[in-house]
């Protein structure tokens, strides 16, 4: 017998080093249906995306200090003197961005064509809760770099979890640590930031991938009308579907590096809880929601709001419609798609709100609530 025979016979007794590969055959050449296009690589490309971020914030965990009097120049340091550093923390904000972003768009693919249905119900609740982790991310590290916008974007963040009926205050002194954001803030969002979140994304990420790969992709037909897939028409997940991946992936990653390079993240001023600077808000994510609360007493405001994360949580069970295709869910597809232009039209008004703009060589001027009003000469 020969070395290599022994060395590989030493190894599969005590690791199954043959079933794994097995395994990563069956599921390299497994079938997936005709309908698979390229709007399917938005879950490979968050997939890259989640890597990405972990990585990144590893290499900015070198340089980073969370402490109140170090957290500004640490962040300052990384952009202007650490090599590299202005391109890795580039990426790593872009990509909190951009991920939430393909996030949005790959439930909405899922949602258009019923992939949710029975029996993938639990796989599209699993990707909400990524969906919310992900936005955990986004508030949890929106504080890190500890300046001006940052801190005062907490604070009124903080500040909404702090208005909740009854246990409003014990939440809020929960999340900031105390009465104001301050260092005990910085600490437990920092922790949370480094830690808990991302375990708790690699831990949904896992049991979302294995429950699709077990499952396969959804059909186009009805419930129970499902129909064995077809080698002729199907498309493989190797080399098809992975050609098509390793297309989209160099190109998403190029487009990632010129909004670097473009649109480079502000360091800002270092925070200064004595100054409040005027018109802060928080990051577009939640800005639909930040302005939707303007509009309605706080208790209102706040109950309804609770409304569409449960909704989007719990679909697959409201949902008893067997047909999958849009044309045979006319309703429930204007119903997602109302929503989604609801919260952008949320998004712009919130953009334009409390600021001043020149909009056909007029002066606009719009107020809290997103009414316009032509600033006039002399005023």
């Amino acid at each position: 017998m020969s070395l290599r025979a022994r060395t590989n016979g030493w190894f599969e007794q005590r690791f199954p080093v043959a079933g794994i590969r097995a395994g990563l055959e069956k599921q390299m050449h497994k079938l997936l249906p005709p309908h698979v296009s390229w709007l399917h690589t938005l879950g490979g490309m968050l997939l890259f995306l989640a890597a990405q971020q972990i990585l990144t914030g590893i290499l900015l965990m070198v340089y980073y200090r969370p402490t109140t009097e170090d957290a500004y120049e640490s962040v300052r340091f990384l952009m202007l003197k650490a090599t590299f550093g202005w391109l890795i923390r580039g990426l790593h904000a872009w990509g909190a961005s951009l991920m939430i972003a393909v996030l949005v768009l790959h439930m909405l693919r899922v949602f258009i064509m019923g992939a949710y249905k029975r029996p993938r119900e639990l796989t599209w609740v699993g990707g909400v809760l990524i969906f919310f982790t992900t936005l955990g991310f986004g508030f949890t590290g929106y504080l890190l770099p500890w300046n001006q916008l940052s801190y005062w974007a907490t604070t009124v963040g903080t500040e909404v979890v702090a208005s909740v009926p009854q246990i409003g205050h014990s939440l809020g002194v929960l999340v900031r640590g105390g009465e104001a954001v301050g260092q005990e803030t910085l600490a437990r969002f920092y922790t949370m930031h480094v830690v808990v979140l991302p375990w708790l994304l690699v831990f949904l990420i896992v049991v979302h991938i294995v429950m699709i790969r077990t499952q396969n992709l959804a059909p186009l037909e009805a419930v129970g009308e499902e129909r064995p897939l077809d080698p002729r028409t199907a498309v493989s997940f190797a080399p098809q579907h992975t050609s098509r991946e390793l297309v989209v992936f160099p190109l998403f990653f190029a487009l990632m590096i010129a909004l670097v390079i473009l649109f480079p993240p502000e360091i800002g001023v270092k925070a200064d809880p004595t100054v409040t600077p005027e018109g802060i808000k928080p990051e577009w994510y939640f800005l639909p929601a930040y302005q939707f609360l303007k509009y309605l007493p706080k208790l209102v405001g706040l109950a309804l709001s609770a409304v569409p994360p449960m909704l989007l949580l719990f679909w697959p069970f409201l949902d008893r419609t067997r047909a999958r295709r849009p044309s045979g869910r006319k309703l429930s597809v204007a119903l997602g798609l109302g929503v989604v232009l609801a919260t952008l039209l949320l998004g712009l008004v919130g953009y334009l709100s409390e600021s001043e703009r020149t909009i056909l060589g007029k002066r606009v001027r719009f107020d809290m609530y997103g009414v316009p009003e032509l600033v006039h000469e002399g005023h």
